[in-house]
């Protein structure tokens, strides 16, 4: 019975975490496209724009997997994971 209570905990606590990982990713694309075009009319050459965009680009390419690697991750594992937390939450609570 405690099982399956854990694991609709688990899996509630899992989804809370991917959708704030996807957020995260996509603000973080949100917020480097605006600082690109903010700062598109400042640049003085066509390189410096260039150079821009492939190091913002590369940025966004490393971030993104570590945040998609991160979900991939918690997905494998997230029984070890949330159930540890839902064990200390439970201990604070006095159920446990």
């Amino acid at each position: 019975m405690q099982k399956s209570t854990n694991d609709s905990r688990v899996q509630s606590m899992y989804a809370g975490d991917r959708r704030w990982a996807v957020f995260a990713v996509a603000a973080l694309w949100a917020t480097y496209a605006f600082v690109f075009w903010k700062v598109l009319p400042y640049v003085g050459t066509q390189e410096v724009m260039y150079a821009l965009a492939i190091a913002g680009g590369i940025v966004l390419l490393f971030n993104t997997a570590s945040i998609l690697a991160m979900i991939e991750h918690y997905a494998g594992d997230k029984e070890h994971i949330y159930g540890l937390d839902i064990h200390y939450l439970d201990v604070l609570r006095g159920k446990g």
